[in-house]
């Protein structure tokens, strides 16, 4: 069996019609979630780009891999899912973004080259890369953002879109109505057509790399990350999607006026930011949700293609298939934009996984609301790949009883994510220390904690009474004790033993008592204390005598 793993930056978990949105109709998704199980209580493990994605690709925390940040690197040596499922026999590869960066120092202090097999799966989080491409290629005074060459940026040129850089002048671009650029990163230009043919944008681009990849395999093993940039800002998206939504399509914010007062600290410096000011108005969520819907018209429609190909070459069959993203989009919910913080809107995602085995019969085109992390993927790939999970190592639970119509005698009470806000502007304007600029949430499904470091107080939201997340219960004293039961979990998580890596249970266990059969026999008295076949090399007579005085011989 292969295993397609699909990723979308960027996609809420509302926003597909199988979740129950309104206006936006997502029949090729609704299709997967028909064939197999979909995750309502999904959550990532930081909710901003790079550190959720190295949490997927490594299956453990942000706080155990370190890469807790957009740009922080992943540590060398830090095992991957191309590890794990090498051993197994399953080539795994990149098409599309992974937001890894590299630890070059590393890199060079061992000696690892670059170009090297070993080297290159270093720099591409373990992956071997078909077609590597991060997807925002801005360009400004100081030069690109990422110095990377864009595989997509080539295949614009090749099909004659000119200049050194085609995805910001026509796939993130539209034209005003004096003949100039619209760009994309302007949100009152999110309502023009992107000035691009609709064939040659990102989307249907990567669907077609994921296509060429599969069809090169032949007979080999392999998981594939299809990791789309979309719908990620900039939002904007070419004709006929760019109005397919209009303003009446816009649902209105989530958000209360009692959220504004008094608010916790660190989440007013939030609602204080530039992202949050522009997503408070009215006129940016009427021209950027229309755009960001139609992106996701365009993914599904990528995605239904992707899905009558595999099923008209007869690989359907044979492929697991696992939709998700790396994080949500607040969109003007709490008087926030982007993601960065813990309310549903930004941390937790859509997550959908089609087992095309018989084993999987029951469970399909249901649903299940267990407590599910995003580090969960990697041991349920290695499970699926007829592997045991290495726990010792991947810190997240195989979906596979799920899958299998089975529930778990055990199962995690709460759900765990971190985010560290250290380079933000949200930092300094707080005045606390980079050690201190960070925040995590502890969920119990209807109980979400969020603590502070640097003194603050935490939040709390109760979600059966406040499903949407308005009335901050972190200072009411009514709500002590649930407030020191999460407390307790966040405690017992973080003594995890996170960091013995290269010892399995089952080597510790082999490993007790492992000196003594090999002789190392400290602390006896008389040797009674331990089995006489530990002792046989230390007994019997002896074959010499060198305490006898030479002279006496």
């Amino acid at each position: 069996m292969n295993i397609l793993f699909v990723m979308y930056d960027q996609l809420r978990f509302d926003y597909l019609s199988c979740a129950g949105h309104p206006h936006l109709a997502t029949p090729n998704f609704d299709r997967l979630a028909a064939m197999g199980m979909r995750f309502t209580e999904a959550y990532v493990q930081s909710p901003v780009c790079g550190p959720s994605r190295m949490s997927f690709y490594t299956g453990r925390y942000a706080s155990s891999h370190g890469a807790q940040w957009n740009g922080f690197p992943l540590r060398i040596g830090e095992v991957t899912l191309g590890d794990h499922l090498r051993k197994l026999g399953m080539e795994t590869w990149l098409i599309g973004k992974t937001h890894m960066q590299v630890d070059a120092e590393g890199m060079e202090r061992l000696g690892l080259a670059p170009d090297s097999i070993i080297g290159a799966r270093q720099a591409e989080c373990g992956f071997d890369a078909w077609a590597r491409d991060d997807g925002l290629w801005g360009e400004g005074p100081d030069g690109f953002y990422d110095q990377k060459r864009s595989p997509y940026n080539e295949y614009l040129k090749s099909k004659g879109y000119d200049g050194d850089n085609p995805w910001a002048d026509y796939a993130n671009a539209s034209i005003d109505e004096d003949g100039n650029i619209a760009s994309g990163w302007m949100f009152i230009n999110a309502d023009r057509p992107a000035n691009i043919r609709e064939e040659d944008s990102e989307t249907p681009w990567l669907t077609t790399e994921a296509m060429k990849f599969i069809e090169a395999q032949g007979d080999k093993n392999w998981l594939a990350h299809v990791s789309y940039i979309k719908p990620h800002w900039p939002y904007i998206v070419p004709a006929p999607y760019h109005d397919m939504f209009g303003a009446n399509h816009v649902p209105v914010a989530r958000r209360h006026p009692v959220e504004r007062a008094d608010p916790h600290p660190v989440y007013a410096a939030f609602m204080s930011n530039k992202i949050a000011a522009a997503f408070q108005q009215d006129m940016v969520r009427e021209k950027v949700i229309p755009a960001y819907m139609g992106l996701i018209k365009q993914a599904d429609d990528q995605f239904g293609r992707l899905l009558d190909w595999l099923e008209e070459t007869g690989r359907l069959s044979s492929t697991m298939i696992v939709l998700t993203s790396d994080h949500g989009d607040y969109l003007g919910d709490h008087w926030l934009g982007e993601k960065d913080l813990f309310h549903e809107s930004s941390v937790k995602i859509p997550l959908i996984v089609y087992d095309p085995r018989p084993e999987a019969n029951a469970s399909r085109g249901t649903t299940c609301n267990a407590l599910v992390e995003a580090i969960d993927l990697a041991a349920t790939f290695v499970e699926a790949a007829g592997g045991a999970v290495p726990s010792h190592i991947i810190e997240g639970r195989s979906l596979m009883p799920f899958l299998r119509g089975e529930t778990p005698t055990e199962w995690r009470e709460v759900a765990i994510s971190e985010y560290d806000y250290s380079v933000t502007p949200m930092c300094a304007a707080l005045g606390v220390s980079s050690a201190d600029a960070r925040l995590f949430m502890v969920f119990d499904g209807r109980f979400k904690l969020i603590h502070a470091e640097g003194g603050f107080r935490p939040m709390l939201f109760d979600t059966a009474d406040d499903p949407d997340e308005f009335h901050d219960r972190g200072a009411d004293p009514a709500q002590a004790e649930t407030i020191a039961r999460l407390y307790g979990h966040l405690a017992r998580w973080s003594r995890r033993n996170a960091q013995r890596v290269t010892r399995s249970e089952t080597d510790i266990a082999a490993m007790r008592g492992a000196s003594a059969r090999k002789g190392i026999l400290p602390f006896l008295v008389d040797g009674s204390e331990v089995p006489a076949e530990l002792t046989t090399k230390y007994r019997g007579p002896a074959r010499q005598n060198h305490l006898k005085d030479p002279a006496d011989v």
